[in-house]
């Protein structure tokens, strides 16, 4: 069946607010099913996790069928799933954790591609205890980062390899698990941020090798806050600081308070929302095979799209891509001779475009690339993208750039 982002879109409210959405990458629209998920747990009876009466056991459903739906994105185990404020304070929780275990002489290998999530909590937590940190840097020209670049660092007193699985600024897949066998091969630990990529390619930890791997329900139709997917055996060997009464069941012992139950339930139909966007359901396949199904349909109608804006911006004056690696995530990071992106972003508001500007977070990156702080603007696509929305942004960049 046709990837049909007519019907995909009917189902984001948002939309009829009459904007063309290219801020995907720094969270996406929302479809009205996840709202509604919120809306359900929070005004039906709720209460604290238990088995005695329907408000306790809605409480804990929420939580069993959150972790059953981001095992099933992720190809893991619903005991290796946790949530986390955001990915951010995930990777500082875990950075404190592992680097208990860390002293001098340790090493620490982090990239200039990476969101600065995935570097500052690892470097700061080396700094702390004495450790190395090693830098992997990527090709400004072309945007790759080479296997090589990070395996040259390695040695047998590597401790962890913290790398992107995408780029949110650039869209750069570099080749995870050739990067994970060889860091395995000395005895480290590898985090992947899947933040960026999980919008875009189905994630399989096993297939990554990824023994952490970290994503954001909000870029990818869901609410806002982080997941950790870990194999529950890596988890039981890791000893976080908790308060006393709580338990130590992984994956619960690294989830401190109270959880979010309408979030976790409105995670869940965002997983759910994902798998039928190839709009072809089979009743009979898993939730995986129906997410497997529906992300070739969303690579295929995104990879369109890309294509023409890049065929378009091919077309109009001065303007530079960076988003040039031979394996990329429809994001294009692109800047303008005589124009600061900045003033470009503003400019496509008045077409009711939004495509922001800066470097967002990956600030190593932007600088490498020689763009300082300031980066550029970012398009980026979603599930709900269609050729309007192209044609306004190609259109309203010609405008912007006389």
């Amino acid at each position: 069946m046709a990837y049909d982002v007519a019907r995909i879109r009917s189902e984001f409210p948002s939309l009829e607010s009459g904007w063309a959405q290219f801020d995907g990458p720094g969270g996406t629209q929302t479809p009205r099913s996840v709202g509604d998920a919120v809306a359900s747990v929070l005004t039906g009876p709720l209460s604290n996790r238990g088995t005695i009466g329907v408000s306790e056991e809605r409480a804990e459903a929420a939580v069993h069928g959150f972790r059953l739906a981001m095992a099933d994105l992720v190809n893991g185990h619903p005991r290796g799933i946790v949530q986390g404020r955001s990915a951010t304070q995930l990777a500082y929780d875990f950075s404190r954790h592992l680097s208990k275990q860390w002293g001098a002489g340790d090493e620490v290998v982090v990239t200039r591609l990476d969101h600065d999530s995935n570097v500052r909590p690892w470097v700061q937590a080396a700094e702390r205890v004495g450790a190395t940190v090693r830098w992997a840097d990527f090709d400004p020209a072309t945007g790759e980062l080479p296997v090589e670049a990070v395996t040259a660092l390695l040695t047998d007193r590597t401790r962890i390899v913290a790398v992107t699985a995408a780029s949110n600024l650039i869209g750069t897949k570099p080749d995870i698990p050739a990067i994970a066998a060889a860091a395995h091969g000395v005895g480290a630990l590898v985090y992947v941020d899947g933040v960026h990529s999980t919008a875009h390619e189905l994630p399989d930890i096993e297939a990554l090798g990824a023994d952490f791997f970290t994503c954001s329900p909000y870029k990818f139709l869901g609410p806002h806050f982080g997941v950790l997917a870990a194999a529950p055996e890596l988890l039981e060997t890791i000893a976080p600081d908790k308060l006393l009464p709580s338990t130590n069941v992984v994956p619960e012992r690294f989830e401190f308070g109270t959880l979010p139950y309408e979030l976790l339930a409105s995670a869940t139909a965002a997983v759910d929302a994902l798998a039928g966007l190839d709009g072809s359901p089979d009743a009979a396949s898993s939730r995986r095979a129906r997410l497997a199904a529906s992300y070739t349909a969303l690579h295929g109608h995104e990879e369109g799209l890309r294509t023409r804006i890049e065929s378009g911006l091919a077309a109009l004056p001065g303007v530079t891509v960076w988003s040039r690696a031979s394996r990329r995530t429809p994001t294009l990071l692109m800047t303008f001779a005589g124009h600061e992106a900045s003033e470009v972003t503003k400019r496509l508001a008045e077409h009711r475009v939004l495509a922001p500007s800066g470097n967002f977070y990956a600030l190593e990156a932007s600088r490498h690339l020689g763009l300082g702080d300031a980066g550029g603007l970012r398009v980026g696509l979603a599930p709900y993208t269609d050729d309007d929305d192209v044609e306004r942004l190609l259109a309203g960049l010609a405008s912007a750039l006389g």
